[in-house]
């Protein structure tokens, strides 16, 4: 599909997901990277739509719960979209006037559809509106990162060097975070600890109560700072101030942020979750990034290397900018 032609300068972008932070923040990580003015829009579609395949929804519009966002003109010169519950709303939008609209991830539809689709390498989508990606885009930038850091580097001061990052993410479809495997990262961060490193760890809702229990108790007499969940999460800061990162391999989103670091990035394996099969995904984006150099197993120590880090999101914005002419 090729966007109409323009008639003015673009100037307005839809941010359009189902409101989830891993759907949500590539798509304005994307829109960031574009430099349009950007309004979020989060949307509640109902079934028995959502059982259908996106491009066969009759009514999208009228699909919409009553906590969904308002989508009326006056219709975005661009629309970003990102999971499957957006698809329907990307295609009805660029129907209903949108110049130009790019989906991201897998939309499991014709990619006609789309004039542009930024879709990770292990997806394998192939065709000329294709961006194929190392990993998923994000919001992340040297200068946020680095303001981020400034901002909080006082409340760490106190921690030694290097310093490591430890993002810890949690139970989902293809993975369990469980008891053990808590235990056993928090064994192998204790051991950074005990060769002279400091730990700032942030985790998520998907970590658990009790798997956070056992983290704070294994680390409590170790020169660590465990994000207590009251404040805004510090993930921004923990990443620009840190020197080495400990990802769990749970989310592509957490490993590609921190490979955009170009710091060393450690991965900790999890157990299958009940729909494990599908971890083959992941599996594929681990073997690419490992066999890329940029991330290497976490065995309770650190590594030191380097890689040219991903830039995926601006690889994307300046093809949407060439679609849209700007």
């Amino acid at each position: 599909m090729i966007a109409n032609a323009p008639s003015k300068l673009p100037r307005l972008c839809w941010v359009v997901t189902d409101g989830s932070a891993g759907n949500e923040n590539p798509a304005l990580g994307l829109a960031q990277a574009v430099g349009l003015e950007t309004e979020v829009k989060r949307l509640r579609p109902r079934r028995p739509w959502t059982w259908l395949p996106g491009d066969l929804w009759p009514l999208p519009f009228a699909a919409l719960g009553p906590d969904s966002d308002i989508l009326a003109p006056p219709w975005p010169d661009l629309v970003i979209t990102c999971g499957r519950r957006s698809v329907p709303y990307s295609l009805a939008i660029r129907r209903a006037g949108a110049r130009c609209n790019v989906h991201i991830q897998n939309p499991r539809i014709g990619l006609k559809h789309f004039d542009l689709v930024a879709a990770p390498r292990h997806d394998r989508l192939a065709g000329a509106n294709v961006v194929a990606t190392k990993g998923s885009l994000h919001r992340l930038t040297a200068p946020l990162l680095a303001a981020e850091a400034a901002r909080l580097e006082g409340k760490f001061r106190h921690l030694p060097r290097p310093l490591v990052a430890v993002l810890v993410g949690g139970t989902n479809s293809c993975y369990r975070l469980t008891a053990a495997a808590t235990a056993e990262l928090a064994a192998g961060l204790g051991a950074l600890c005990e060769a002279g490193a400091g730990l700032v760890v942030t985790t998520s809702r998907r970590t658990g109560a009790a798997n956070e229990a056992v983290l704070r108790q294994a680390l409590a007499d170790q020169p660590a700072v465990i994000w207590d969940g009251r404040e805004p999460n510090p993930y921004f800061a923990y990443l620009g101030l840190a020197d080495a990162i400990v990802v769990t391999a749970d989310s592509v989103n957490m490993v590609s942020e921190a490979a955009s670091t170009g710091k060393p990035v450690h991965v900790f394996e999890l157990e299958g979750g009940f729909l494990k099969f599908r971890a083959s995904k992941f599996r594929a984006f681990h073997d690419m990034m490992r066999q890329d150099g940029i991330i290497r197993p976490f065995a309770g120590r650190l590594e030191s290397w380097s890689y040219d880090p991903p830039d995926d999101t601006a690889l994307v914005a300046v093809e949407v900018k060439r679609r849209l002419g700007i």
